[in-house]
C-alpha cells in the first residue's frame, strides 16, 4: 500500500508523491526526531525535540542526552513498527548526525536511517 511521501510533494505526473513501506518508516523516524514535544496540538507528547539540542555545546552529556531522546522517542511512538538495534550520535562539521539501525517488525528486515540536523550538537 503506498504512503504519502514526506515532505509532501508532487511527482512527475502532478499527483501527490507516494513512497514504499521502507521509505515511509524512514520518514516517520525523521518526523519523530525533528518534532518538538508540544508542537502537535492533539499529541502534545509526540516527538524527540532534537532541534532543541542544535545550539548546545559539544559534550559527552549532550551526546548522551540526544541518544536517550532518540531511543525513548522511537520506542514510545514507533514500537508497533520497528525495534531499534542501535543509535549513534555524531557531529559532522557542526551538524548533529543521528544514525538509527532498526528492524521492521512486520518481516524482520533490517534498515537504517540517517538524520542530519544543521547547526551544532554532539561530539
Amino acid at each position: 500500500m503506498p504512503h504519502l511521501d514526506f515532505p509532501y510533494r508532487f511527482d512527475g505526473s502532478g499527483r501527490t508523491a507516494g513512497t514504499d513501506d521502507v521509505d515511509h518508516v524512514r520518514d516517520l523516524i525523521a518526523q519523530v526526531l525533528l518534532t518538538a514535544p508540544g508542537e502537535r496540538v492533539m499529541r502534545p507528547d509526540f516527538g524527540a525535540g532534537l532541534l532543541q539540542l542544535v545550539f548546545e555545546p559539544n559534550s559527552v552529556a549532550v551526546a548522551a542526552t540526544a541518544q536517550m531522546l532518540v531511543q525513548s522517542s522511537l520506542q514510545q511512538h514507533l514500537s508497533h513498527l520497528i525495534a531499534v538495534d542501535a543509535v549513534r550520535i555524531g557531529n559532522d562539521d557542526g551538524a548533529l548526525r543521528v544514525d538509527v539501525d532498526y528492524r521492521l517488525l512486520r518481516d524482520g528486515s533490517t534498515a537504517s536511517a540517517a538524520i542530519d540536523i544543521p547547526g551544532g550538537g554532539a561530539p
